[in-house]
């Protein structure tokens, strides 16, 4: 029977969870957005999957703000969240977002927000209801935010630069 372990990322895990992003998406653009966000010390909380020693799931929040008027409020992105295909379905992804949570919390972090599948993101709490008001490029359904505390429901959501290399 084996274990999986969560623990944060270290440095030596780089060339690993390039490789589980290009594997989860099929390509090398959140590879490289991880590279880039975490270079540009932009990562929040950043945690791998360990199945037999091997990492086989990554999650990163990274610093982003809400912008409203004068005021800037600090909040973090979800992106990306990539599990190893062949351990799809098998609860790494959803363990890495509440191991996540519990370290942002902690952290005083009092909003997430995420571009992703209602459905699966909806699980943990994050709604397109919390998150409409948000001014953004990538507004729409998929925008869901998560609030533990006191946090801003209107304002212009500013994602650190390496998203916007991204959509270049």
């Amino acid at each position: 029977m084996s274990m999986m372990s969560i623990r944060g990322a270290t440095p030596r895990d780089r060339e690993a969870i390039r490789l589980v992003e290009e594997h989860a998406f099929g390509q090398q653009a959140e590879a490289g957005l991880v590279d880039a966000l975490v270079t540009g010390g932009d990562a929040v909380v950043e945690l791998v999957a360990e199945e037999d020693g091997q990492v086989v799931g990554h999650i990163l929040f990274s610093r982003l703000f809400v912008r409203n008027g004068g005021k800037q409020f600090a909040a973090v992105a979800l992106a990306p969240l990539a599990v190893e295909p062949s351990f799809h379905g098998s609860g790494i992804g959803g363990a890495l977002i509440r191991e996540a949570h519990v370290r942002l919390r902690d952290g005083g972090e009092t909003l997430a927000v995420v571009l992703g599948d209602p459905a699966y993101y909806g699980r943990f709490g994050y709604n397109h209801a919390r998150a409409e008001k948000f001014e953004s490029e990538y507004q729409g359904e998929a925008l869901q935010a998560l609030a533990w505390g006191d946090a801003p429901e209107k304002g212009k959501l500013v994602y650190a630069q390496a998203f916007t290399a991204l959509a270049a």
